[in-house]
């Protein structure tokens, strides 16, 4: 019996099983090199699939392949790093990434590498731990670094006030610490193409769930230093990277990203919406934008002042940007009528 013969034999008597069990199958008559020669010919042929790190490798028939949580991960230097191929290395070691469906593929690796970047270019971070993981039902990828955190960095170049105020910039899009290098797309499209998106920094967090379609901004213990950004797909979505950036392209013709969708509530915390100010807040950023949605939901009531800022006097400083509203109660919609008619 061959080298692949035994090994094949093996994969089909047992779950799993290791170099050394090939090894002693074959009374150590044939070297280490050599089985881990057959074995990585049929890794790369598919009839069996490599799971652990190199120390803990150990190997299965694909059928097996929901028994095993699959994982790779790794500790990067931050120096010279490119995410593209980061993202090629992590791949070459996983079965359960190049067996994926194509759209999830593409959202994993659009989302792992706009996510990596952030790290690698405004973190200021010496090292950063990445780790894809998969339990055969959902897909997650976490990216974290040690350095001076996505709020803070986002409040200090955007002069803002707090966390919270860090966060609405950050969900409207186009938010960018660096805007020579960066459009500020990344973490606005990451963020609504996979179903869970988590972003956690010295103390806050920001959580976006696509599934119940809700978004929640908290303060949290402990505190993590740095940034750690958690991303959650389901392996069977049937979401598309091409529709979610659709959905952000206005009716213009050209495939650019110049449409948004502002959830108005997010925007005060335990008062209502009635001043001129608080309308500004909501409007900071948003003229770079051909087409705006500004969402009611959950909004009880407007003020007079607060309708006025954004449906009249926003619509006369900047005529050639449409702002759209949605899920207004006949409260918010009688003032937005209102305020229109003047």
């Amino acid at each position: 019996m061959n080298i692949e013969q035994t090994i094949l034999k093996i994969a089909s008597e047992k779950d799993s099983f290791t170099t050394a069990d090939i090894l002693r199958a074959l009374k150590n008559k044939i070297t280490r090199q050599a089985v881990v020669l057959v074995l990585q010919r049929l890794v790369k042929q598919g009839k069996i699939i490599k799971g652990g790190s190199t120390r803990s490798s150990f190997y299965f028939l694909p059928k097996y392949t929901d028994k095993f949580v699959q994982r790779v991960k790794a500790s990067l230097v931050n120096k010279n790093l490119e995410e593209h191929r980061v993202f090629s290395d992590l791949k070459e070691k996983s079965y359960f990434i190049k067996n994926l469906s194509e759209n999830v593929y593409s959202i994993l690796e659009y989302s792992f590498d706009e996510m990596l970047n952030n790290a690698i270019d405004h973190s200021e971070t010496k090292n950063i731990e990445v780790d894809i993981q998969s339990n055969g039902k959902d897909l997650k990828f976490i990216v974290e670094d040690f350095g001076v955190g996505v709020f803070n960095n986002v409040i200090d170049k955007k002069k803002l006030e707090s966390e919270m105020e860090a966060m609405q910039d950050l969900l409207k899009g186009k938010t960018t610490t660096a805007p020579k290098a960066h459009s500020g797309e990344g973490i606005f499209f990451t963020s609504k193409a996979v179903d869970e998106f988590i972003l956690d920094s010295f103390g806050w967090r920001l959580r976006i769930d696509n599934i119940i379609k809700d978004v929640f901004m908290e303060e949290i213990k402990p505190v993590k230093k740095g940034t750690k950004v958690t991303c959650v797909i389901s392996e069977k979505s049937e979401r598309h990277l091409g529709d979610v950036f659709k959905k952000y392209e206005s009716d213009d013709g050209e495939m650019d990203f110049d449409k948004t969708e502002v959830l108005v509530r997010l925007f005060t915390i335990g008062t209502v919406h009635v001043s001129r100010s608080q309308a500004r807040r909501v409007l900071v950023g948003l003229e770079k934008f051909k087409v705006i949605i500004m969402d009611f939901d959950k909004v009880p009531t407007v003020g007079q002042a607060f309708a006025d800022e954004i449906f009249r006097v926003f619509k006369m400083k900047y005529p050639d940007v449409k702002v759209i509203p949605k899920n207004m109660n006949k409260a918010v919609e009688f003032m937005v009528n209102r305020v229109e008619k003047e």
